[in-house]
This record gives structure tokens, C-alpha cells and sequence, in this order.
């Protein structure tokens, strides 16, 4: 009942910026965190940057300083803004959402969901 969609990948050259996007729809009643996730071809899926709903960030050390996620009160959507882009950024980007869903009326619960993912490649 609640699908995760990321958009705004693209080929970027070095020094250059992108911005993401995820969205959660369906009966989604809040969202309480968001984390961005990134899988490089041979690696394994990393955590680039979170957000709570009360407004609380952390950075992994490659990205911090380059990168910046926000989202309004409820987080849907939220972003990430990345400058400074390096061929090492290169990866999918996937966007993990946890919170709570209407099942059905009246019955809440609880989900966490990674979406589909945006390929992001930096290349002169």
C-alpha cells in the first residue's frame, strides 16, 4: 500500500550538481525518517544521508559538505542535493522510507520500503 519512487538521476560531469527526489504515496499516514541509500556496480549498498521528522540530518564522511537532504514537515517529499559531484558518486541512488499506513480504515501500520532507485553517473 505505500510505494517509494525516486527520480532526478541523470550523467552529470565532475563538479557538477544534481538534486533527487523520493516520494512515498498510497495510504501513507506519516513518514518518519528517510534515509538515502547508494550501490556502486561490485559493492555494497551504503547509507549516504538521513532525515527524522524533527528535522535531524547526518551525512556519511564522503558526501558531507557536498551533499544536503531536506523535505518539508513531512517529509514527502524529500530531497538531496548533491554539488561537488565526483566519478566516485556514481552509483544508483535509492531512497528508504519507514513510517506508518492505513491497511485498511482504521488499521495502522507500520512500513519501511526502498524504492526502485535513479542511476546517477559522473563522467567527463
Amino acid at each position: 500500500q505505500v510505494q517509494v519512487v525516486e527520480s532526478g538521476g541523470g550523467l552529470v560531469q565532475p563538479g557538477g550538481s544534481l538534486r533527487l527526489s523520493c516520494v512515498a504515496s498510497g495510504t501513507v499516514f506519516s513518514i518518519n525518517d528517510m534515509d538515502w541509500y547508494r550501490q556502486a556496480p561490485g559493492k555494497e549498498r551504503e547509507l549516504v544521508a538521513s532525515i527524522s521528522n524533527s528535522g535531524n540530518t547526518d551525512y556519511s564522511d564522503s558526501v558531507k559538505g557536498r551533499f544536503t537532504i531536506s523535505g518539508d514537515m513531512g517529509l514527502n517529499p524529500v530531497y538531496l542535493q548533491m554539488n561537488s559531484l565526483k566519478p566516485e558518486d556514481t552509483a544508483v541512488y535509492y531512497c528508504y522510507a519507514r513510517g506508518y499506513y492505513y491497511k485498511v480504515q482504521d488499521d495502522l501500520r507500520q512500513f519501511d520500503s526502498f524504492g526502485q532507485g535513479t542511476q546517477v553517473t559522473v563522467s567527463s
